[in-house]
Order: structure tokens, then sequence, then C-alpha cells
């Protein structure tokens, strides 16, 4: 398929866009508290946070730069995916996560989760957790446009007919924690965030979305 502007403009725009907007800002706010956090985020901000700590560069302004290169990836090979879910994907969620990481420093609560017990930490990234799987699903389901991130595995498997998507996505995922980790050996702080926690989420994020989105799809 060629790429049209006509894309853009999808049934039910209104509805779609009050739903993925607020949605792609949410995702912002709870990727910088799972980086306040320290013990994992999804394979892509893993990726973006250490290449970002790496140069020197905001985790927004890397993510821009990152995505920038998948999408023109995805405009060449997967022009059909692209919407105004790609764009505000790309460019919003990592200067929302630079702009709360700014607060979370101001108000205290990065002290304050630094020094954390064990029990209120664990209960405050479950439900984190869970409200950046929820928001993600809404993301998904507003269907205005795929990730320049989660576009590629599609473009790969569609390339790949043997293999099924779910085998690409995670091999897909596991490469974006690897290369976070590569990035990280030329910062003198080290790695940011979980290895492992990311690689689990790497595995289980997906499926957990895609169940949310079941109920979802009734409402959106």
């Amino acid at each position: 398929m060629k790429f049209s502007f006509k894309q853009f403009i999808v049934p039910n725009f209104g509805k779609r866009l009050a739903f993925m907007l607020p949605a792609v800002c949410l995702m912002g706010f709870f990727v910088s508290l799972l980086i306040e956090i320290g013990w994992g985020t999804d394979p892509a901000s893993f990726m973006n946070l250490n290449i970002a700590r790496t140069i020197g560069l905001g985790l927004g302004t890397t993510e821009v730069i990152v995505y920038g290169i998948m999408l023109i990836l995805t405009f060449i090979f997967g022009p059909q995916m692209i919407g105004f879910g790609t764009i505000a994907n790309m460019v919003f969620i990592g200067y929302i996560a630079d702009f709360f990481k700014w607060v979370w420093e101001k108000n205290g609560f990065h002290e304050y989760i630094t020094n954390a017990q064990m029990l209120p930490k664990t209960g405050i990234f479950i439900v984190i957790l869970f409200g950046f799987i929820l928001v993600a699903a809404v993301y998904m389901n507003a269907q205005m446009g795929v990730a320049p991130y989660d576009a590629l595995p599609s473009i790969i498997t569609d390339g790949l007919k043997k293999f099924p998507y779910f085998a690409v996505r995670i091999v897909y995922d596991f490469l974006a924690v690897v290369i976070g980790i590569l990035a990280a050996q030329f910062n003198p702080d080290g790695i940011q965030g979980s290895i492992i926690g990311s690689i689990v989420m790497s595995i289980f994020l997906g499926p957990v979305v895609q169940l949310i989105s079941k109920p979802l799809k009734k409402i959106l």
C-alpha cells in the first residue's frame, strides 16, 4: 500500500482521538514512574533510556531520533500503519516522561521512592504497572496508527512468513533490551533500570495488554 494523508482521518475520528491522546500522555506519566522505581520498564523505554543517558540527551529527544529512524522504515515497508497515534507516541511519551522526572525531583517523590521500604515500593510498582498496561491497551484499541517501535515486528513478520508474530515480537523486544545494555557500556553511570524487570516485561507485557484489550474493544 502507498502512504496517503487520508489514512489519518479514521472513522469516529473525534472519539478515537479523545481516547488516544490522554492514553499517550498517561503512558509518558507512568513510564516516568517506572523509571523512578528502577525495577524495569517496557523494552523500548529501557533501550531509549540507556541510549539517552549515554549520549547525554533527554529521553524525549532520544525517542524522536530513534523512532524517527523506525518511522522511515515503516514509511517504506508498512505505510498503512502510520496515523496520528504513530506521531503522538513518537513525540509525546518521552518528553512527558522527562517533564515528570523534573516534577518528581522537585516535589520529593524521587527521594521518597529511592529510600522507600520494599512493601510500599512494591504496592506502588503494581499500581503503576497496571496503569501503564491499561493506558497502553486504550492507545492500541483507539486504532489511530501503530507506534514506530511496534510497527517493525509486524513488518518483519510479514516478510518472514515461517515465523509467528509472537516469536518475532519476543526476539525483537529482547534485542531492544540488548541494545540498551550495549549502550550502557559507554555510560559511566552504568545500566539505567533493571535488566531482569525489562526482560520479564518483554515476555508478558504484550499478552497482558491483549488480554485487557478484549473488554476495551466493546467500549472503544
